[in-house]
This record gives structure tokens, sequence and C-alpha cells, in this order.
């Protein structure tokens, strides 16, 4: 039986993040996506230029035709926008026993738009965090959800020993904003064990969607039954073949190529083999 994996999120007109992501995402790796939609915006490779929310009861009806009807392998979050749209998404999970629960914490666009309402912060901490089994941020999302400023290793460390503790099974903290190395080194905390993901850094603009689009490759490994080691390692290989055969669309950060693994299937065994993974 196909296995299948839910988006909560929201949709980029441009195709490159979002619940389009997700679902180009989830169809790559075989999964049948589902999608529940928490806000429409008007973007493109420049920028955010209209946000537009979803009634949270059209969001809650969306998520119940759902839950009433489908068995859901795995779940991931992206854009919920604010403190009453995520308490509708933790509704549903209790309610429906959703597990594989993978949360993106969409708050900074790639062009610095403010996609997550300030006041949502503490609820995505106290609400969304006990029923996440991964949460994925990336540096600046990790400083605004713990307060703390992370420039080095040992600072990504306690930030996710801090996430965990909030409530998250694990934590992956991804290192795609230290540009400071040629390479970017993800790193996974599941409450006992730090693991380290290397790979070569890309120089690229075309990244817009790196972070729904990492999720969403979790979320599917997840639903495919890869442990959550598997999940991380496959994930950061999607996403470097999707930004390595990128297409340059746009005029700005373009989006990622999703369908790149499929269409170079030897590059990406030979990936497998190339990233570097060590564990303390």
């Amino acid at each position: 039986m196909i296995k299948t994996a839910l988006t909560i999120a929201g949709s980029d007109s441009g195709g490159g993040a979002g619940i389009q992501a997700d679902l180009k995402t989830f169809q790559e790796h075989g999964v049948f996506g589902m999608s529940a939609l928490t806000a429409v915006t008007a973007q493109n490779t420049l920028g955010v230029q209209g946000v537009y929310p979803v009634e949270p009861e059209a969001v809650q009806e969306q998520l119940s035709s759902i839950g009433d009807d489908f068995n859901i392998g795995a779940v991931k979050t992206g854009m919920l926008f604010d403190r009453r749209r995520i308490e509708v998404v933790v509704s549903a999970i209790h309610k429906y026993q959703w597990t594989n629960v993978v949360v993106d914490p969409v708050m900074i666009a790639k062009g610095g738009d403010s996609l997550l309402n300030e006041t949502a912060h503490q609820t995505l901490m106290d609400q969304l965090l006990p029923v996440t089994d991964v949460i994925t941020p990336n540096i600046p999302e990790a400083e605004a959800l713990t307060g703390l400023s992370i420039k080095t290793m040992s600072d990504r460390k306690e930030a996710a020993i801090q996430l965990h503790k909030a409530g998250a099974k694990n934590v992956v903290i991804k290192g795609g904003h230290d540009d400071s190395t040629r390479v970017v080194i993800d790193l996974l905390y599941d409450g006992e064990r730090f693991i380290y993901f290397e790979l070569p850094r890309i120089d690229s603009k075309d990244t817009h969607g790196t972070g729904c689009t990492f999720a969403a490759s979790l979320t599917s490994e997840l639903s495919l039954g890869s442990s959550i080691q598997d999940a991380v390692k496959k994930a950061k290989i999607f996403v470097h073949m999707a930004i390595l055969k990128a297409s340059s669309l746009g005029s700005g950060h373009g989006p990622t190529n999703h369908g790149a693994l499929r269409a170079h299937p030897k590059e990406s065994v030979q990936l497998l083999e190339e990233v570097k993974v060590w564990e303390e």
C-alpha cells in the first residue's frame, strides 16, 4: 500500500516553497501527499508581496476532512501564521493521534520577510513542540525560538538541548546559514547523541524553499519507515541535489529542482557515500 504524508502549510504562488514544494517532494519519494492550507502568499523569487491567512475554521475543517477519511503516515507543518492556527493544528494531532510529526518552524522568508506572527512563538514552544517528533529550524529560527545567539557549534548544541527540553523528541539544526565554512553541517540531537551530517557547500542563489524541501523529504522518509538518522541523511542528499541541479528560474533567490534526485541517480548514489556522518 502506498505511504501517505500530510503537509499543513502556506501556499507559495512561485512554486518553490510551501505546500507546492512539499507536495512535489512527497511525490518524488513515492509518497501520496495531502495538504491543509493555512495561508495564501503572493510570492516569487524576489520576496513576499502579500500574506492572506486562511480562517482557523477553514484550517480545522480541512484537517477534519483528512483525518476522518485517511490514515496519515507522517505530518509536516510549515507556515502556521499565528497562535489560533497553531492551536487548531495541535488539536487535530491529538484528536487523530498523528505520529511522525515534523515541524519546520517557518518564520522568515529567504528575502527576510516575517512569516510567523510574533505572538505565536510561545504557542509553538508550549503546545506544538510537545507533540513534535522532529523540529528542523535553521540557525536564525533556532535563535528566535530559544533566544540564544548562535555563532558556534557549541551554541547550536545548546539550542538543540533547549528545544528538546521544550518537547521535541528530535532536533535538527540546519547549517546552511553558517557561511563561515566551505561545508554545510546539519546537527541532529535525539536527547542522547549529537549526530553531524556534512556535505560541501554549493555556491548558489537558487535556494528558495530549501527548508520546506528538507523537512518534506524527511517527512517522506519517516512515512516510508526510515530511522531518524537515515531520514536526515537522505533529506540532506535530496536538498543538496535539488540545489546543485537548480534551473535558475526568476530574478532573485530561485527555486530548487525537486526532480534532481530522480534525474541523476548515479550522482545521488555517490552522495550516499560522500556524506560525512559522525556522532558524540
